[in-house]
C-alpha cells in the first residue's frame, strides 16, 4: 500500500479499491479472528453443507482473484451469494470474509437456465471511482468483467475476476462434550426439555426429531431445559431453513435464551449487515462485531460463555449478566453486559437460576449437539 505513488495509474485505481475496503473495515471496528476452516473432501463435517448445496448450488461463499486486463495488478477477492427466491440473487463482492467491511459492489440478477447472470454499479472512495461489473455463475465458477473509471481524467481500467465455490465450517462443529459437561440434547430424545409454557392437554415437547436434530414445530411453543443454571459455557449447533422468498424477521427466525431471559438471535441473515436483531445479535442490546452467519441449511455453532447477574444480600443487583459469544469460530461479542431481559424473554426473578430456552418463532429451525459446562 505504501508504494502506491510509484506504480501505474491502473494499479493505483485497483489499489484504491483495496484501500477503500480496508478503511471501511477499520472505521466499522473490524476485528481480527480465527477463520472457519474450509471443508475437506471426505471430511465427516462436510455433510453439514450437503443440504445447502442441494437446495441451491449458486448460494453461498465464493473465493478467488481479480486482475487487470493488462496484467498490471491482481489480488484476492470473495463474494457471498444470497438466494432471494423466484430465481433472483444478490452477490456482495468483498475484500475478505469475517470482517465488517462494506462491499466493493453489490451485484443483482437472475437465473437463466443453468446459469445466473448478475450486474451492478457502485461508487467508491467518496465517489471518485465508478465501478461497473457484469458476472455469470455457471457450474463451480463465478466469473466477471469489470471496468473502473476514475473521475477527473476519465481513464478507464478494465479487468476481471474468477471465483470458485468454497465452504467454511466452524472449527467447533461436532465438538464433543468434555468431562463433567451436562448433555442437554444428543439427538435421541427430549428428556432434558419441557414446554416453556404448557398448553392444556400438552405436557411434553411437541417439536420433531429429524436425523439427530430437534426441529421447531411451528405453533407448538418454545421449549426450555428442565434444569436451571447460573454461570455456564454453552455449546449449541443450529441450522436455519431455506426460505428464499422470506425477508427480515420472517427468514429462519429463532433464538437461544440464557436463563430464559437473555437472547442471542438465530436468523437467516447470511450476507447482510449484521444488526442486533440478526443472527448473532444480542437482541436490542448489541450487534455482532462481524456477521458470521452461514448460508441457510448449513450447520452453524454458538459457543457462549455466560456470567449470571450478581445480587447483594438485600437483593440489589450489583452487576449485569455478561455474554461472550463465538459464532462459527469467531468471537462476535466480548463480555457484553446485558441490562435486563431481552424481547420475548420469559422474564422472572433475575436473581434465580434459569433454563436454556429455545424459541418457536414459526420457522423450521433445527438444533443439535447441545451441552454445557457449569462455571459455579
Amino acid at each position: 500500500m505504501i508504494y502506491v505513488v510509484t506504480v501505474s495509474k491502473a494499479a493505483r485505481l485497483v489499489l484504491s479499491l483495496v484501500i477503500f475496503a480496508v478503511l471501511a473495515g477499520c472505521a466499522a471496528g473490524e476485528k481480527t479472528a480465527p477463520t472457519p476452516r474450509a471443508a475437506e473432501k471426505g471430511q465427516p463435517t462436510a455433510a453439514a453443507t450437503k443440504a445447502a448445496e442441494t437446495v441451491d448450488p449458486f448460494m453461498g461463499d465464493w473465493q478467488g482473484q481479480w486482475e487487470l486486463d493488462d496484467g498490471g495488478d491482481s489480488g484476492p477477492l470473495v463474494a457471498q451469494v444470497i438466494a432471494l427466491g423466484k430465481g433472483q440473487y444478490q452477490a456482495r463482492v468483498l475484500a475478505s470474509f469475517d470482517a465488517r467491511v462494506d462491499p466493493y459492489i453489490v451485484l443483482a440478477g437472475g437465473r437463466e437456465d443453468s446459469k445466473v447472470r448478475l450486474s451492478g454499479h457502485s461508487k467508491l472512495r467518496n465517489d471518485a471511482v465508478d465501478l461497473d461489473a457484469q458476472a455469470v455463475i455457471a457450474g463451480d465458477k463465478f466469473t466477471s468483467t469489470f471496468k473502473g473509471r476514475q473521475e477527473g481524467d476519465g481513464q478507464e481500467y478494465p479487468g476481471k475476476f474468477s471465483l470458485s465455490k468454497t465452504v467454511r465450517l466452524s472449527p467447533t462443529l461436532g465438538a464433543k462434550p468434555p468431562r463433567g459437561a451436562i448433555v442437554l440434547f444428543d439427538g435421541k430424545n427430549f428428556d432434558q426439555w419441557k414446554p416453556a409454557a404448557a398448553k392444556p392437554g400438552q405436557d411434553s415437547v411437541q417439536w420433531k426429531l429429524v436425523d439427530g436434530a430437534m426441529e421447531v414445530k411451528p405453533g407448538t411453543g418454545s421449549i426450555i431445559t428442565k434444569r436451571e443454571f447460573t454461570d455456564c459455557k454453552l455449546h449449541l449447533e443450529f441450522r436455519t431453513p431455506f426460505m428464499p422468498e422470506a425477508r427480515g424477521q420472517g427468514r429462519g427466525n429463532s433464538g437461544v435464551y440464557l436463563q430464559g431471559r437473555y437472547e442471542v438471535q438465530v436468523l437467516d441473515s447470511y450476507g447482510l449487515e449484521g444488526l442486533d436483531n440478526e443472527c448473532g445479535g444480542i437482541y436490542q442490546v448489541a450487534a455482532p462485531l462481524v456477521n458470521m452467519c452461514a448460508p441457510p441449511m448449513q450447520w452453524q455453532t454458538y459457543d457462549i460463555t455466560f456470567r449470571a447477574p450478581r445480587f447483594d444480600q438485600a437483593g440489589n443487583k450489583k452487576s449485569d449478566p455478561c455474554l461472550t459469544v463465538i459464532h462459527n469460530g469467531v468471537k462476535i461479542h466480548d463480555q457484553v453486559n446485558v441490562p435486563g431481559s431481552t424481547t420475548a424473554a420469559l422474564g422472572g426473578d433475575a436473581a434465580k437460576p434459569g433454563g436454556i430456552y429455545l424459541q418457536d418463532h414459526g420457522n423450521l429451525v433445527q438444533f443439535r449437539n447441545i451441552w454445557l459446562v457449569e462455571q459455579n
